[in-house]
């Protein structure tokens, strides 16, 4: 197996980036046997990290390569900074455009990877969780599913925020610098809800969505109101909870449910 550090100068973000690449290759023998993962084409998984966290988040702090080496599994670790992985209005900021488009042809071009949409799949937690879902609700033709582990889903949260005013997380220029207008986010497209209903009436082949969130996360009523609309909606999704704390341990305990989810 293989874990490549990446620095490629992307035209979308005007500046070189950093990302990680782990690659299930040069299997021995004895791993092969009776592992039905590897009777079948290698998934990729696009794995995104948390507010503050960066390309190393997964490595360092969970056991994800072996996990992803057992599923013979591809998994594509970029930094989103703290972006909340949308396309802000400033130059250089376009990272759902960047990981959802860019990356995914960088990959296919010299990997090999993500060819098919049923071999693609984005995965983040808590700011990452939100950003795999906008970002495989913005670009329904490239992944077969998308799953928020604990996601921040803040939205409705930032719209009351005022010049000056944080809310414990950050400031209402930083929500502005990414969202813009917080009186109007409710009704734009950084709205999950908003996507979806828009691909609904596109009469687009939306790809599967997994949640999950602890019943002791900070962020868990957020989630569960964002599970009621997509249960209402009849999405194809799955929500799970169970107990944990906006941490890891319970995003590591969960990936697998969500990768198995989006597979099958």
């Amino acid at each position: 197996m293989s874990l490549l550090k990446i620095r490629y100068r992307s035209k979308l973000m005007c500046r070189h980036v950093h990302f990680n690449v782990f690659l299930p290759d040069d299997t021995p023998e004895w791993f092969l046997n009776n592992n039905p993962n590897y009777d079948r084409p290698t998934k990729t998984l696009f794995l995104l990290h948390g507010y503050d966290g960066d390309q190393d988040t997964w490595i360092v702090e969970s056991d994800i390569i072996n996990y992803a080496y057992s599923q013979n599994m591809a998994v594509i670790f970029p930094s989103g900074e703290n972006s909340f992985y949308v396309d802000s209005a400033a130059t250089g900021k376009q990272y759902c455009s960047f990981i959802g488009k860019e990356l995914v042809e960088y990959v296919r071009k010299n990997f090999n990877l993500a060819q098919k949409r049923e071999e693609t799949m984005i995965i983040g937690f808590s700011m990452g969780g939100y950003g795999a879902m906008h970002i495989g609700l913005s670009h329904p033709e490239t992944f077969m599913g998308c799953a928020g582990l604990s996601s921040a889903n803040i939205i409705r949260g930032i719209t009351q925020l005022k010049p000056g005013e944080n809310n414990g997380v950050a400031n209402y220029e930083y929500f502005s610098g990414i969202f813009g207008d917080l009186s109007k986010v409710v009704d734009s497209p950084y709205n999950l809800e908003v996507l979806y209903d828009n691909l609904v009436k596109e009469n687009k082949s939306i790809p599967k969505i997994f949640m999950a969130c602890g019943t002791e996360d900070f962020l868990l009523e957020p989630n569960r109101q964002l599970a009621k609309y997509f249960s209402d909606k009849k999405a194809n999704f799955e929500y799970q909870e169970g107990p944990g704390n906006h941490n890891m341990q319970f995003w590591f305990e969960y990936l697998p449910k969500a990768v198995d989810f989006l597979i099958h």
